[in-house]
């Protein structure tokens, strides 16, 4: 999502293109409003990572709703105003603090959970006649990595853990896989499984 030197990561790349657009726009009659979220998956459960305020945080998750005009959404996750990549890495560190994690035989700070950065993009068009709003929701997603119990020594918490992270990523390998043969038009009436994980069914 981030990385260092001349490898700045995906995060850096996007945002600061799309700031480097709003500032070349020079129609008095366009703007723009930006908005970042960050939450992760951990057991198949949503939180917000940018809420820090622990009675504010439902013990069973955010609940991932659906609605008829705007789609699936994660119900009360945090919307914070940004204007700039610089505002965007402070929240992002902020949330990596909160991020669940763990050691395993493989890795002594190893991602427990999948985390999942959107950043909300507004376009407002107003004029003598009319006002006309489109919106974008670009999500970047860093997955946790699929586990083998007898690599990672994984007992008790963190095999469950690994058993949920691996279970989402399978979903995610059946969700693509039906989509590529719908498009070949090999996949008839197969459903596409999108319900079968939060981690889905937000993207």
């Amino acid at each position: 999502m981030v990385g260092y030197g001349k490898n700045v990561g995906i995060v850096p790349m996007a945002t600061n293109e799309i700031f480097a657009r709003i500032a070349a726009n020079t129609d008095k009659h366009q703007r723009y409003e930006v908005q970042f979220s960050m939450l992760e998956i951990y057991m198949e459960k949503v939180a917000d990572l940018l809420q820090r305020d622990p009675n504010k945080k439902p013990s069973g998750g955010l609940k991932v709703r659906e609605d008829k005009r705007t789609g699936v959404f994660v119900q009360g996750l945090s919307k914070v105003p940004v204007d700039s990549y610089a505002a965007i890495a402070k929240k992002m560190d902020e949330g990596y603090t909160a991020r669940s994690i763990g050691a395993t035989q493989m890795n002594q700070t190893s991602s427990r959970a999948h985390t999942v950065i959107t950043i909300a993009f507004r376009q407002i068009r107003e004029d003598d006649s009319k006002k006309t709003e489109k919106y974008s929701h670009i999500h970047l997603v860093d997955l946790a990595g699929s586990e083998k119990a007898g690599q990672t020594g994984a007992a008790g918490q963190r095999l469950k853990e690994g058993c949920a992270i691996n279970q989402s990523l399978t979903t995610l390998g059946n969700v693509i896989s039906v989509l590529a043969e719908k498009a070949t038009g090999k996949g008839g009436g197969r459903v596409v499984p999108y319900r079968d994980s939060n981690l889905t069914r937000i993207l």
